[in-house]
């Protein structure tokens, strides 16, 4: 026979619910008032770093965390991490209270503090429901030199379950917000190498914003050249699609040439203004091979200008089949087939819209190698000042359009060389405009007596030409091309003159005179 349990009744139910109840209430009556003394004892803010510590114990021990390290390079350690950069700019705009230690900097054209998040220091973020907790590490490595230096990194940690949503959502959203912040921040950067200022990129490139007041509108260049140069600059960049159709890398050559002082610098930065490009300033004479060269190349970045001047001052460029003695040929030197393998070769694919600008003051001293079309895209010739050049130098500096000086300082240029920088700088000497083009006058007349003593030397035997290369008085122009496209180009009467050699302006404008305006050029494509 089977037996039936024996059911509890209602009654030693409701009595069993009864007591669980009490008991209930009685822990929570308890815990009440451990809080409440806990809150009276304990300060707010030392409850909140132990209830932190505490979670984040939790977290780390836990099985199902998952950490992803974002380190400043990637690869071995040659190619710049655009997840760094973009943690760098978005973590500041998620700062909380729970964050007590943060770097804050301010460069010497910045406008604004910097702020930055510093070592060990935590963020949390949340993609909806899901939270993540972003860390700043650094760790301390020996350099080559027996010197320490920190790498940076950031560590992203979250549960394991969310891998798929912070890859495909939330790094994404990362990457957008910090293009956003770029533009709403966009400033013209000017990138050296071994910069001593704010290098977050670690060892190659520094860089300072370029506050340079070059423009299209102050360049006192011919107006069809200029608009010229202007349309091809626009139809670069608007040609994403066209350069990926027909199987060419998304970049543009242009090579300055002309005397000093013309402007080649300036045209430059009123390119970068124009385009909101950063200016990368590469000079050759610190590249020691051509391994290093594709290192800093790779490390610049998209929507930039790679400029390096003085090329022909590269005496290791100047013959590619010329191997210097004592050494072997090979990526443990800078040779020319090295650079054209950045310029045009496979290392030219990776990066997109960029520009190539090459300056020289002798275009007939450059490898014809590098002149070959598909390099440079288009040569602008930056020669001596013009008449016109003139007015529109006083027009920009004096503010005026006419003068009674104007016909007698256009005849002195018609028989002397003198560049646009000399024009300018006495120009400036007084804002009085009678003042300045008296002092103009009194040099141009000063320049004609040199040029005349230097021809009467010549004509005696006495041979004294700038630089001792025999050249015609157009310094180091060499042969155009044949499809140049000249603007107001002429001859001196005088063809070996001894030149006033000056500085030119830097990149960053600071000190010494205004950027001086491009004058007299000529395209070849």
């Amino acid at each position: 026979m089977l037996s039936i349990p024996t059911i509890p009744s209602a009654t030693a139910a409701f009595s069993a619910y009864t007591a669980l109840a009490a008991w209930t209430m009685l822990l929570r009556n308890i815990l009440d008032e451990i809080q409440t003394v806990v809150n009276k004892l304990v300060p707010e803010k030392l409850r909140t770093k132990l209830l932190t510590l505490l979670t984040n114990f939790i977290s780390v021990h836990s099985p199902l965390e998952l950490t992803l390290v974002i380190n400043n390079n990637q690869g071995q350690g040659s190619v710049f991490n655009r997840l760094f950069e973009a943690a760098e700019l978005y973590l500041p705009t998620k700062i909380s209270s729970s964050v007590h230690r943060l770097g804050v900097s301010q460069g010497p054209k910045d406008a604004n503090l910097s702020l930055s998040i510093e070592k060990d220091q935590e963020i949390v973020d949340y993609l909806d429901d899901v939270q993540l907790r972003w860390k700043s590490v650094a760790e301390s490595e020996k350099k080559n030199n027996n010197n320490n230096k920190d790498s940076k990194s950031f560590e992203l940690s979250f549960q394991k379950r969310h891998m798929k949503r912070v890859l495909d959502e939330y790094l994404p959203h990362v990457l957008k917000r910090t293009e956003a912040i770029k533009e709403e921040r966009k400033v013209v950067k000017l990138y050296s190498l071994h910069f001593h200022g704010d290098n977050s990129r670690g060892e190659r490139w520094g860089w300072i914003n370029l506050d340079h007041p070059a423009t299209f509108d102050t360049l006192a260049m011919d107006l069809e050249m200029k608009r010229e140069l202007k349309e091809d600059l626009d139809r670069f960049v608007m040609r994403r699609e066209y350069y990926r159709r027909v199987g060419k890398a998304w970049k543009r050559g242009y090579l300055l040439y002309g005397p000093p002082g013309t402007g080649k610098s300036s045209l430059v930065a009123a390119m970068a203004n124009y385009l909101n490009f950063n200016i990368y300033d590469l000079e050759l004479s610190s590249v020691h091979s051509n391994s290093y060269l594709r290192n800093l190349l790779v490390g610049t970045s998209n929507r930039s200008i790679i400029v390096i001047e003085d090329i022909d001052c590269s005496v290791e460029l100047q013959n590619r089949d010329a191997a210097p003695k004592g050494r072997r040929n090979g990526d443990n030197q800078l040779t020319l087939s090295g650079l054209l393998n950045v310029i045009d070769g496979l290392w030219s694919c990776l990066g997109d819209e960029r520009i190539i600008v090459f300056t020289t003051n002798h275009k007939d001293r450059l490898d014809p190698a590098l002149l070959r079309p598909g390099r440079m895209d288009m040569h602008i010739h930056m020669s001596y000042c013009t008449p016109d050049g003139f007015k529109l130098l006083a027009s920009n500096y004096l503010g005026i359009k006419d003068h009674l000086s104007f016909n007698e300082v256009e005849g002195l240029m018609e028989e002397v060389n003198v560049t646009p920088a000399e024009v300018a700088e006495e120009i400036m000497k007084s804002d009085d405009p009678n003042v300045a083009l008296n002092g103009l006058l009194k040099f141009l007349k000063r320049k004609t007596t040199e040029c005349d003593k230097s021809s009467v030397e010549a004509k005696d035997g006495v041979v004294d030409v700038d630089g001792g290369d025999g050249d015609d008085g157009d310094e180091g122009q060499g042969t155009q091309n044949a499809d140049d496209i000249h603007v107001a180009e002429r001859t001196p009467s005088n063809r070996n003159i001894i030149r006033n050699r000056i500085v030119r302006s830097s990149f960053t404008g600071y000190g010494g005179a205004p950027p001086v305006p491009a004058m007299h050029h000529s395209f070849s494509r």
